[in-house]
């Protein structure tokens, strides 16, 4: 993980620090610090202590549950629309889950304690990230109802587009064992459901690039997980309609 001290970045990408007063974002802006998170980077493992708390700007990080075996699925993802360290301020410090980086890019990290000294203010920003907390809950609830009914085609599909929702182009950069590692299925199942799609014309994938060309295509082989928690999140957060989430 690597420091930036100069980047065309602002911290405004980022949808929930846009949508604070800015008595708050000046109170924040000066104890954040822009990191490069590669892809593979894990930012932490089960049960250890968090020490920062993320606001990603054009990168997603994917929250995964790690069994005794090593198989992982992936319970829900954080991008421009959110924070990873959710449990700094609902007071558990730690979580079970491993949180890595799933397509690189750029994020804010400030440090935990202050980070938990703003929220503790009972300002906007406690109410902001509490309604944003329901949203993830929401996509942690709706992932596993998605691994539970849904075929491999159709949870690649939504995995897809909550992707695309966090980040700038059509453009995945992802090779297909992270994405059957994300899923917790097997890699030729991953292998099966990308050929049909680029069958169909939706999309085009090729050494680890995938590029979607069709989204409406797409969003109509998704399962109504993707749906439930789009429209769930806008719902909570109406700053993402106005930026586009």
């Amino acid at each position: 993980m690597a420091t930036l001290k100069k980047s065309n970045h602002d911290p405004r990408e980022n949808h929930l620090i846009s949508a604070l007063p800015n008595d708050v974002q000046e109170r924040l802006l000066p104890n954040l610090e822009l990191v490069h998170l590669p892809l593979g980077n894990v930012l932490y493992e089960s049960g250890c202590t968090l020490k920062h708390a993320y606001f990603p700007v054009d990168c997603i990080i994917s929250m995964l549950y790690v069994m005794e075996d090593g198989a992982s699925a992936e319970i829900s993802v954080v991008g421009n629309e959110g924070i990873l360290g959710t449990a700094l301020f609902m007071g558990g410090e730690s979580t079970p889950s491993r949180a890595i980086v799933q397509s690189a890019g750029h994020a804010y990290r400030i440090p935990g304690a202050k980070f938990k000294e703003e929220f503790s203010r009972h300002s906007e920003m406690l109410m902001l990230l509490l309604r944003y907390t329901q949203a993830l809950i929401t996509q942690m609830a709706q992932t596993a109802v998605c691994n539970r009914h849904h075929t491999v085609d159709q949870q690649l599909c939504r995995w897809m587009l909550l992707s695309l929702d966090r980040l700038p182009t059509n453009n995945l950069v992802m090779t297909q064992d992270l994405i059957a590692n994300m899923l917790g299925v097997r890699r030729e199942s991953v292998t099966e459901a990308a050929g049909k799609l680029q069958k169909l014309g939706v999309i085009s994938y090729q050494r680890g690039h995938i590029n979607v060309l069709d989204r409406s295509r797409l969003e109509e082989l998704s399962c109504e997980c993707y749906a439930v928690v789009k429209k769930e999140t806008d719902r909570l957060l109406p700053i993402s309609n106005s930026l586009n989430l």
